[in-house]
């Protein structure tokens, strides 16, 4: 396997610049982020993001799939660094690392570079605030067969460490679209789409979304807050999950997945 000389120190450039991006500021000013393990490097490749640097240890790393694909990477000029296995251990985050991971240019997908003809199901979040809902979103909308995820009026960033690694992959297959709220809706009813909230106090059950019509999307609250009153009324249809237990909320991923099943099938 061919590679550059081994990093030992902590204080390498690369080094510095891999741990930087486990915080959201430096994501967001260099335009990269983190891909740890051998499924979610492969799938960023597979997809054909465009991967920096490759990152890995010979001790932890036992997969063949692993091994080819830093070759085939670095044959095709990916620069690819052996590391210590303790320096590798500082830099990833996951306990018992695969020995493999990336640092990935991100992808910034804008509203009007959406085409609604190919766009016809999607699914918006506003504000989430835990990543690995974000990532487990991503996940959900793959297997369910929606076209990508908006992530509306801010909140935790697609590409943090732990949305990766929830997505399973999912992430570098969906666009991932940041609009303000306003904006998004203002698109949508344009371009023809019928928004469909969620909401605990809402009076239609989920039940009734069987051969919703197409393009839709699918809106879900912030996590604590919900959906405020000028959201609520910017969409069509308002839906709800009845709650049978003590809990007044399911998590955000899990109430997602069986809307989407519910309304896609």
């Amino acid at each position: 396997m061919k590679s550059e000389m081994v990093i030992t120190s902590g204080s390498n450039p690369i080094i510095k610049l891999a741990r930087s991006l486990r915080q959201r500021k430096n994501r967001d000013e260099n335009g990269l982020f983190l891909v740890e393990g051998i499924h979610n490097v492969g799938a960023a490749v597979e997809a054909g993001w465009i991967v920096s640097t490759i990152l890995y240890s010979h001790d932890q790393l036992s997969s063949h799939f692993a091994k080819r694909l830093i070759e085939e990477q670095s044959a095709l000029g990916v620069k690819c660094q052996l590391l210590l296995p303790q320096l590798f251990n500082s830099v990833a985050e996951k306990e018992n690392p695969q020995g493999i991971l990336a640092i990935v240019n991100q992808r910034k997908t804008q509203l009007d570079e959406i085409i609604p003809e190919k766009f016809q199901w999607g699914v918006a979040a506003i504000s989430p605030q835990d990543p690995g809902n974000v990532g487990t979103l991503l996940r959900t909308i793959d297997c369910v067969g929606v076209d990508g995820l908006f992530l509306l009026d801010g909140g935790v960033d697609a590409y943090h460490p732990s949305s990766v690694r929830a997505s399973m992959g999912a992430l570098f297959w969906k666009p991932v679209i940041k609009a303000s709220f306003s904006g998004f809706a203002g698109w949508a009813h344009t371009n023809g789409y019928k928004l469909i909230g969620s909401s605990a106090h809402a009076e239609k059950n989920y039940r009734t979304l069987r051969m919703v019509d197409r393009p839709s999307i699918l809106i879900l609250g912030n996590e604590q807050k919900g959906m405020t009153t000028e959201q609520m009324d910017a969409c069509d249809l308002m839906i709800s999950l009845p709650m049978h237990g003590q809990a007044s909320s399911l998590n955000l991923s899990v109430a997602a997945g069986i809307i989407l099943y519910s309304m896609l099938g």
